[in-house]
């Protein structure tokens, strides 16, 4: 009788407590939010995460009646971004604004000090971005089979450029590698905008930039576009092919942004953050910005975000195995 009563005292005790938990996370978000929110984002100012970023914190921020910051926290692909995000207190004040690199580094970082799935939860994603098989145009290369003809010619002597180990853009270029069976070697670097200026520069011989940074620079004639990495054509490049058109069956890749919050988060701030994100994104204004930078709005609910990155965390894993990526 005792061992009964001491089971229903606990019981008791632990639904008090989970009541308890429940209303503190009401109160929490009925007041949210009451100071400024922190957007970090795992890659430097000019690459397409942080671009991304800053258009939907503009408009979430005149709408919440907050200051949104960007805190651009550069370095191992995204990690170390992402382990802050994770550690932070479950407020909704410390948000992470990641690609889909995030889902790579869960196969690729054997040690990442936080657990991709368990530490953290989705909110929603924020866009889908095309990323351009991009050169210097001194190089010569009008298509893709032109590049992969010119490297397969001489194996081993060319390098293609990256954003870092274990983003989007890497992704990319070793699907590319493994679909055209070339042998280069990778060069990262912490962002889109070094990589590009290698790029432009000669040091480097491609590179898949996202669309969002590199189409300033094509339309100005420092880079030339040999293809792009969707399905579909993008609408601000019509004329340049998809991978796929230009010889390479089931090369095509998406390079997504999303917010992302510590898993501890209420779900009521999680839900005003994704309702706030959505508005912004609904906003003509900030429609139309995206529109430019060849970026597509692309909206999830938080549960459908969390299967999506599961998802996306095997697919990539398949592509780690293939390819024999290492962090270091």
């Amino acid at each position: 009788m005792n061992t009964y009563l001491g089971l229903i005292r606990r019981m008791g005790l632990a639904l008090a407590a989970m009541g308890c938990m429940l209303v503190q996370g009401q109160v929490l978000a009925q007041a949210y939010p009451t100071k400024p929110i922190k957007f970090v984002v795992p890659f430097s100012a000019g690459s397409a995460t942080d671009i991304v970023a800053r258009t939907v914190a503009d408009a979430m921020g005149k709408s919440m009646g907050q200051t949104i910051v960007i805190d651009n926290r550069l370095g191992a692909g995204g990690t170390i971004a992402a382990a802050l995000v994770a550690k932070s207190e479950a407020d909704g004040y410390t948000v992470l604004v990641h690609s889909s690199g995030h889902a790579l580094n869960a196969s690729l970082y054997p040690n990442l000090g936080y657990d991709t799935i368990k530490d953290l939860t989705g909110v929603t994603t924020l866009a889908a971005i095309p990323n351009v098989l991009v050169v210097n145009p001194a190089k010569g290369w009008k298509t893709q089979a032109e590049l992969i003809n010119a490297v397969k010619a001489k194996p081993g002597t060319f390098n293609y450029a990256s954003a870092g180990v274990g983003s989007g853009t890497h992704l990319n270029a070793e699907i590319f590698r493994l679909q055209s069976g070339i042998d280069a070697l990778h060069v990262p670097y912490k962002g889109t905008p070094d990589a590009m200026t290698n790029v432009i520069g000669g040091s480097n011989d491609w590179f898949f930039a996202p669309l969002a940074s590199a189409l300033p620079l094509i339309k100005d004639g420092k880079l030339q576009a040999l293809s792009v990495s969707t399905k579909m054509r993008a609408s601000t490049l019509p004329q340049v092919p998809t991978s796929i058109e230009a010889g390479l069956p089931a090369s095509d890749y998406t390079l997504w942004v999303g917010m992302i919050a510590p898993s501890a988060t209420p779900a009521a701030v999680v839900k005003r953050l994704h309702d706030e994100a959505l508005k912004a994104l609904a906003n003509p204004e900030i429609k139309e910005r995206m529109a430019k930078l060849g970026a597509d709005p692309f909206t999830m609910t938080p549960e459908a975000f969390n299967a999506y990155i599961k998802t996306e965390i095997d697919t990539a894993a398949r592509i780690v195995k293939a390819a024999g990526l290492k962090a270091n």
